[in-house]
This record gives structure tokens, sequence and C-alpha cells, in this order.
């Protein structure tokens, strides 16, 4: 198949690093790790509807991970070489995913044929939500001919038709995803600030009405993910003055219970970035979720952070 016309390459480990997969406990505040690989530089764990596996992406593919038996799987998606923006279905059969060329896809847990759902050549689309009945994307689209302009929020019929485009002001937008009861999409945004590249939680309502700020915060916030129950969330967040969400950096991820995001539950340091919390990777129970680190060797592990009452 000719990839030719892909946007970016595939992402590889640099000499000596990991990746490593993790589940975070937010009620017994422990980490576990499920998974290494020194040979795939897998990212983003969507966490399947029965609660049996988790889905990545790594080497241009999706790889199913069984959380029984640790094994993990390449699934084969006829489809060009995906990257880490991708969401199951909530019918729990059906796999959207973004590919290397820009578009949308659409196919099975089970992998197989795929079925394009973006055409438009002027741009590319990076999928993030979608609606609790199946019927509406969520996604950050950006111009083909100038990939340094901020990307917007675009929803669409889950066919592709019937574009819509919200105002969530200036700056860069990213992650937007529909929260359990399709009220909302929670994403983050540079609106809220002039510092460049300062993102912060924020949400707004399928229509383009009630956008709001969610957090003020002094780091870099990404990717904010609701639990299926809507009672916790989860993202990540870089150093103050990071610009966009880069891979191979100190980062924390934060869960939290809703809707008070400025009250931690649980913050874990890693060292990861990008392809470490992209997607909702929360399990189907709303107590858990996972996340994946990409250490080297003189790297310290994923560690929970432990605060003393003032």
């Amino acid at each position: 198949m000719d990839h030719s016309d892909l946007i970016a390459p595939t992402r590889d480990l640099a000499p000596g690093q990991r990746a490593e997969i993790w589940i975070a406990d937010v009620a017994q505040r422990s980490l576990t790790l499920v998974h290494v690989d020194e040979a795939v530089l897998l990212e983003a764990p969507n966490w399947t509807p029965d609660g049996a596996a988790l889905i990545l992406n790594g080497d241009g593919a999706a790889w199913r991970l069984e959380l029984g038996d640790h094994a993990l799987e390449r699934v084969a998606v006829d489809a060009p070489p995906l990257n880490n923006d991708h969401v199951i279905h909530p019918d729990g059969e059906t796999f959207l995913v973004s590919a290397m060329d820009g578009h949308i896809y659409r196919t099975t847990l089970h992998g197989g044929a795929a079925h394009q759902v973006t055409t438009d050549p002027a741009t590319a689309q990076f999928l993030h939500g979608i609606s609790p009945d199946g019927g509406h994307l969520a996604f950050v689209e950006l111009q083909r001919a100038d990939f340094s302009a901020p990307g917007a929020l675009v929803i669409v019929d889950s066919d592709g038709a019937n574009r819509a485009l919200l105002d969530t002001g200036t700056g860069h937008i990213d992650g937007p995803e529909y929260s359990p009861d399709g009220d909302w999409i929670y994403l983050n945004a540079e609106a809220f600030t002039t510092a460049p590249g300062h993102a912060q939680l924020a949400r707004i309502r399928p229509d383009g009405t009630g956008f709001e700020r969610l957090l003020v915060s002094d780091r870099v916030d990404w990717f904010p993910h609701l639990s299926a129950d809507g009672a916790a969330g989860a993202y990540i967040s870089f150093p103050p003055g990071t610009l966009g969400h880069p891979a191979d950096l100190p980062v924390r991820i934060t869960a939290v219970r809703l809707p008070r995001w400025d009250v931690p539950v649980l913050e874990i340091d890693l060292f990861g970035g990008q392809g470490s919390l992209n997607v909702n990777s929360w399990a189907p129970d709303g107590t858990r979720f996972a996340f994946v680190a990409y250490p080297f060797a003189d790297t310290a592990a994923p560690a929970i952070v432990e605060r003393t009452a003032a």
C-alpha cells in the first residue's frame, strides 16, 4: 500500500527506551505494571467495555493487551498506519481510529476492513470523542497547508456528514471528548491565557454554548478524561512553558472526583508525555485507569505523589 500521503511518521522507541503499561487504582492508591515492551512504542490505551483488555496503537498498528494473562496481540486493520487518537464505539465492538493520512476510519476491535469516515483533502482530523448514542464524532481539525496553525473543534455525524465548527476562542484545542451523559465536550484549550501554549482544561456544550474553564493552573494541562459513570476524571499535565504535548518529559497524571477538578485524589509522576494518556483509558467500573510510561534504564519508575496535611 502506498503511504506517500502520510502526515507524520510512526513513532519508535529510542535506543535503551521501553514502553511500560501501568494501571492506577484510584481507590487503593496503587500502581500495577502489566506490560513492558522494548520493541514497540505502544501508546494511548483504551479500556474495552467488557473490562477484559486494553486497546493501544504502536508501529502504525492496533494492539490488544489481555488483562488476564497479559498477552499482547497485533490487531490487523486494513487502513493506513494509525496514530494515537482512537475511541471505542458505545456498541463495544466498533473501533474508530485516526490514521497517519489525516483521516478517520471505522473498523472493529477484531480488525479487518476499515471504512473511511472523513474525506476532506484540505484538512486533517484527529479523533477523540464519540457521543454516548454513537451518533456524533468530535475531533481536532488542522489545515494541511499549515500544521502550525491552531487546531479547531469540529463535530460531525458518525458517517462524516453535517460538519459543525464550534467556537473555542483563540489558540489551539485538543482532546475533545464527550461526557457520559452527552451534555458536554471536555477538552484542553489555550483561549484563557496569553502565555504561548498554556493549555487549560475546559468544556463546551455540543451546541457551542457554555464554553468555560475548569481549572486554573500554572502547568500545561491536557486531555481531560471522564469515567463512564461521570464521577471521576483524569488528565495529564506538563511543566510550565511546555509547547504542545511532547514526548519524553517528566509529566504528571492527576485523578479527581468530579466536579472538583481542583482537588486531586491521586497524582502520579512519570517520564512520558505524548502517548501516555491521549485517549480515555478508564476501566468500565471507574475505579482504575491505564497509562503508558517511556523510561530509560536510569529513569525513575512512575510514583504516586504523597502529600502531608497542612
